[in-house]
């Protein structure tokens, strides 16, 4: 009975105040408009919050390999092109001569990320040292094995090989790895024959030109240039899908960014950003012409000649991922072509899922349709 005189009583008061002119909205009402203004705009706000949050680290160093070469293009055009930025990040990019002094770049802590092969990542969980890669910019190592036309003029085989001297990049790198295996389908092991480290650029044109190496086994535009002006005989692609599958037997992850996995954990929405970037640059690249290449390079990369460098890309162009995730049995092609030639890589002591993630490279997928 007092609830129903009570409401009574309210009735009777707000009719008054009506009459008074005071009327007013019902603190209910206005609870009832202000919390659903609250869920609208949660509602509009909630997928962009909740699908990435703000880069725990801004400023970011990424260790590259020789950035000029194709291997690092995808890190060139999302650098040219503003990706990074339009995701928040002021990334710098320390070029390095070999992968393998990007790696201890990132080890000795003077980068946060690494761009090399993924063959770096097994030999380093090997050491007890545990990186993971979070983006992958090439599914085929963009490598190309050449017979020097001048030391072997009349070249038929592996065998003709046999202590000679064989150019790579660097010891530890996929070109060694390359090198190996062709070496092997010959019937020849990698101790028959002198491997010669020799870098990138100028230095390794000197080494073949000069009868330092008598074989080279690189990346491109390198390798092209010296196709071009006749100066080796290709024997085993790897700058193609098809040879890249003949050669190691299926797919060979190449190219990636990776970092501790501590690293990985402790900032995922700065590794989603760069991954963002990343595959933004892979989804440019699906369509770019000539033109698009030639304007957005750096100047220096062209080596002086358009023409020339735009016939390397076109060699190396289906080798680029194009949405940045790694198959799940390329790890494992990788682990076997390396444990075949290092003793020290063993295979049941590798866990091949810590090498790797697709979570980031999955949104930025689905972010930018690539």
């Amino acid at each position: 009975m007092r609830f129903f005189f009570g409401l009574d009583m309210l009735k009777r008061m707000a009719t008054e105040k009506k009459k008074m002119g005071i009327e007013r909205l019902p603190r209910l009402s206005r609870r009832m408009f202000t919390g659903g203004s609250v869920l609208a705009a949660a509602t509009l706000v909630w997928p962009t919050l909740h699908a990435q949050g703000q880069p725990e680290i801004r400023k970011i160093t990424i260790a590259a390999g020789n950035k000029a070469a194709f291997y690092s293009l995808p890190l060139t055009i999302a650098e040219q092109l503003g990706y990074f930025r339009s995701e928040g990040l002021t990334v710098g990019i320390s070029d390095h001569e070999s992968a393998t002094q990007a790696v201890q770049a990132m080890m000795g802590k003077s980068a946060n990320i690494c761009l090399a092969g993924f063959e770096h990542i097994i030999r380093l969980q090997s050491a007890q040292q545990m990186v993971q890669s979070f983006v992958l910019l090439g599914r085929a190592p963009q490598i190309a094995f050449g017979i020097s036309t001048r030391s072997l003029p009349r070249y038929k085989s592996i065998a003709e090989l046999k202590g000679r001297k064989v150019g790579v990049a660097a010891l530890e790198s996929a070109s060694a790895l390359m090198a190996s295996m062709v070496l092997a389908q010959g019937g020849l092991r990698a101790s028959d024959v002198g491997f010669l480290e020799v870098g990138e650029g100028e230095g390794a044109l000197a080494a073949l030109r000069s009868g330092q190496v008598d074989a080279m086994s690189h990346t491109d535009p390198f390798m092209t240039i010296l196709e071009q002006k006749g100066e080796v005989r290709i024997i085993s692609d790897a700058r193609t899908l098809k040879g890249t599958t003949e050669l190691f037997g299926g797919p060979m992850p190449a190219a990636c960014l990776f970092a501790p996995i501590d690293f990985v954990r402790k900032n995922p929405n700065t590794c989603q950003a760069l991954a963002n970037a990343m595959v933004r640059g892979l989804k440019w690249l699906q369509t770019a012409g000539p033109g698009d290449i030639i304007k957005t390079v750096p100047e220096n990369y062209l080596l002086g000649d358009r023409g020339l460098y735009i016939a390397s890309f076109n060699k190396v162009r289906e080798s680029i991922s194009l949405d940045g995730i790694l198959a799940d049995e390329a790890p494992r092609t990788a682990l076997k072509a390396i444990a075949g030639f290092d003793a020290s890589v063993k295979p049941g002591r590798i866990d091949l899922s810590k090498t790797y993630t697709n979570e980031f490279a999955q949104r930025a997928k689905e972010r930018f349709k690539a």
